[in-house]
C-alpha cells in the first residue's frame, strides 16, 4: 500500500527491514541499546557486531530517546536505534510515539531522504500492533503534514500479517486514503 502525503510517500510492506535499501532503518531498541532479538537481533546477525558496538557506547539512553550508528552490512546506510522501551523491556504509546519523533528528527538533522520503521513496541514491549500502527502512523504523518521534511520516502517494513494489516488500516483513516 502506497500513499502520498505532501511530497512525502508512504508505503506499508510486508517483508525484512534488514533488506531495506533506505537512508536508515529504524531498529526497535531497549535504553541500553544492547541487540538480542527480534528486528535488533535480525540487523545484528545481518549487518554484524558494529552496528550494536557503536550502539553500546553511545548508551544508555532514555526510552523514547535515538541515536545513529552505522548500518554495517546492511544495504542501508544507517541504523536509527529508537529506545522505544527501557530496562523494563515494556513499551507504551507515550514512548513509541517519543521515539518514533526522536528517530524523525536524527533523520531530518541527517537530510535523510528515506527511513523504513518496524512496528515499535510491538514485540518484546508488548503493545498490541493496532496501537503501535496507531501511534507510529499518527506521529509521521503529523511531522510530513508541517512541510518541514527531508524525507521523500517513508516505509513500515512489517515481518506478520497482524501487523502489516494494523499498519495499512491506520494509514488509510489517519492519511485520509481510500
Amino acid at each position: 500500500m502506497k500513499v502520498k502525503i505532501g511530497s512525502t510517500t508512504f508505503s506499508i510492506v510486508r517483508g525484512d527491514i534488514t533488506e531495506a535499501e533506505v537512508d536508515a532503518v529504524v531498529n526497535a531498541a531497549n535504553a541500553e541499546l544492547w541487540m538480542g532479538t527480534g528486528v535488533a537481533g535480525a540487523m545484528k546477525r545481518k549487518g554484524g557486531t558494529v552496528i550494536e558496538e557503536e550502539a553500546v557506547r553511545q548508551g544508555p539512553i532514555e526510552p523514547g530517546e535515538a541515536v545513529l550508528t552505522v548500518a554495517g552490512n546492511l544495504p542501508a546506510t544507517h541504523v536509527i536505534h529508537a529506545a522505544a522501551m527501557g530496562r523494563d523491556l515494556k513499551a507504551d504509546a507515550d514512548k513509541i510515539a517519543a521515539a518514533t519523533r526522536s528517530s524523525l528528527a536524527i533523520a531530518e538533522k541527517h537530510r535523510m531522504l528515506s527511513i523504513a520503521f518496524p512496528a515499535l513496541g510491538s514485540g518484546v514491549g508488548g503493545v498490541p500492533p493496532a496501537q503501535s500502527a496507531d501511534t507510529m502512523i499518527s506521529t509521521v504523518v503529523e511531522h510530513v503534514r508541517t512541510g518541514k521534511t527531508s524525507l521523500e520516502k517513508v516505509m513500515f517494513v512489517l515481518y506478520q500479517d497482524e501487523a502489516l494489516k494494523a499498519f495499512s488500516d491506520a494509514l488509510r483513516r489517519l492519511a485520509g486514503a481510500s
